[in-house]
């Protein structure tokens, strides 16, 4: 059986343990949060690990997208176009035209 020690903490932290460990037992609770936290701040030091994206890598992200959504819509016109179908709809005329203004921005950027 575990040694077990008496700590002497304020009642407000008391009182935040109690609203956030759900069905843990305070002890739980507590070795939860410091394993957490120990785990968190030895990650640190990890160079490789990262907690968020950097404004190059969403801005590649945003061009890597861009670049499908034109190759898709490349390839959906080109089906439409090699099936014969010539389509009177506006609905596809507006599709084209996204695609060329698309492909006219990306060449800007």
């Amino acid at each position: 059986m575990p040694q077990k020690r008496m700590l002497i903490v304020d009642a407000e932290v008391i009182k935040k343990i109690d609203e956030n460990r759900g069905d843990m037992s305070c002890s739980e609770f507590i070795n939860f949060l410091i394993d957490s936290r120990l785990e968190e701040d030895s990650g640190k030091h990890d160079l490789g690990k990262q907690n968020y994206v950097t404004r190059e890598e969403f801005a590649q992200s945003q061009q890597g997208i861009k670049e499908l959504l034109r190759s898709f819509l490349e390839f959906f016109i080109a089906y439409g176009l090699e099936v014969g179908k010539q389509s009177d709809n506006k609905a596809f005329d507006e599709l084209s035209q996204k695609l060329q203004a698309l492909h006219s921005s990306s060449r800007k950027t």
